[in-house]
């Protein structure tokens, strides 16, 4: 990598930047410290406010916070009924955990393409892959971006399906000025220090549906109640709880909920500072025929949890690898989202094979995600974006030459 620092001779920071990272301020210290010194770490009473404050951001009925964004997949999925036999439509451009919450089930994940523009799971390519065992759909909010949900939302009215919508990386983002998080059946979230807000790790569903929030809460504590409603040997002893089915122990703690409670005060000023950022970039590269710009639907007004910058590689010289480490050259800590999941050596184990969304693997090829988080200063912005046209003028002048 040393070499293709002879763009200039001299890398354009001295310190690197990273793709992405939390914050933390004195309030979250303050929290977290309080949460610690109260007599429940546990269960205790931060998780009700959480899951009220969730509420309020998404416009939901329910919200039950759980210990990270594959448990709340994981749980929606159960509670979704999802079984063996089943067929479950997923998209490939996400973590591998929107597909593996699927075959935790027994269910098999079903692939459908991208849109090349948006890179959000294109509902054209959905609609071809319906069969009479398809149960679901769970749809990725990649990027932050929404879904179609106007279009995703009526091919499952029409076909009997749950829609769990994948909002990992979409808190604060609004579709037609409704917040992600109210309108799927049920809406996953990821609390992951890279997100836009952290608990460190945790994670969250919300649904308008009682009877779905009731099982959840049930699957997050080992499927055990102490509801006399719930329960096949009612009594009114107070020390009685009985397990009704088979759960996990997908608790957060009170201490990942203070932490969270504090971010989420300050998810408007998280949400412009990205949007600042955002914007920055597209005014730099949309001009520039080398690199492809996401689009975003009108419809979506996106709090970005990443910044994806495709090349074109009928206008470089390079590959994205070559691309990807001179960016590290310069001190830029670019990161890739993602490989197809289908693409996993675990995924190719069960048949799933090379060439199966053509989008989707087309994306791969050309995409990096460039740093976006909140205290990123206007110089590390513009240093990001120097280093990204230095690179581009070198491979377009190699480009020149190589065509004489």
């Amino acid at each position: 990598m040393e070499q293709l620092a002879i763009f200039g001779g001299v890398p354009v920071r001295t310190t690197p930047i990273s793709y992405g990272k939390q914050y933390i301020d004195k309030d979250d210290i303050a929290a977290v410290t309080e949460a610690m010194l109260s007599p429940e770490l546990t269960c205790g009473p931060r998780i009700a406010e959480l899951e009220r404050k969730l509420c309020e951001v998404t416009g939901a009925e329910y919200a039950v916070a759980v210990s990270n964004g594959t448990a709340a997949l994981h749980l929606a999925a159960m509670t979704a009924g999802f079984q063996e036999g089943d067929e479950v439509i997923v998209s490939p451009i996400t973590f591998a955990a929107s597909a593996n919450c699927i075959l935790y089930c027994g269910a098999k994940p079903v692939f459908a393409d991208i849109n090349p523009e948006t890179y959000n799971i294109d509902p054209r390519s959905v609609e071809k892959l319906i069969t009479s065992r398809t149960k679901g759909i769970v749809a990725v909010d990649f990027t932050g971006q929404s879904i179609e949900q106007d279009a995703v939302r009526d091919i499952c009215t029409e076909h009997g399906l749950v829609l769990i919508e994948d909002a990992a990386h979409a808190i604060g983002t609004r579709y037609q000025g409704r917040p992600v998080g109210s309108m799927a059946d049920m809406t996953c979230f990821s609390f992951h220090p890279v997100k836009t807000v952290t608990a460190g790790e945790g994670g969250a569903i919300t649904t308008n549906d009682i009877e779905k929030y009731h099982r959840l809460l049930r699957l997050r504590t080992h499927g055990i109640t102490r509801n006399r409603e719930e329960m096949v040997h009612p009594t009114d002893a107070r020390w009685y709880n009985e397990q009704v089915e088979l759960g996990f122990n997908y608790r957060m703690t009170d201490i990942q909920a203070a932490l969270l409670l504090s971010q989420l005060k300050k998810l408007p000023s998280f949400a412009r500072r990205r949007k600042e950022i955002v914007e920055k970039y597209n005014r730099a590269f949309s001009g520039m025929p080398e690199l492809k710009v996401q689009r975003e639907i009108p419809e979506s007004d996106t709090v970005r949890h990443l910044y994806i910058l495709r090349l074109n590689p009928d206008m470089l010289s390079c590959d994205r690898r070559e691309f990807f480490d001179a960016l590290w050259a310069e001190n830029i800590r670019s990161q890739v989202h993602y490989l197809p999941v289908y693409r996993h050596s675990y995924y190719e184990k069960l048949g799933y094979e090379k060439g199966l969304c053509p989008n989707a693997e087309a994306y791969y090829r050309e995409a990096m995600s460039l740093p976006l988080y909140y205290d990123m200063t206007d110089a590390d912005v513009e240093d990001v974006i120097h280093a990204v046209r230095k690179i581009v003028a070198y491979y377009r002048s190699q480009a020149v030459r190589d065509a004489l």
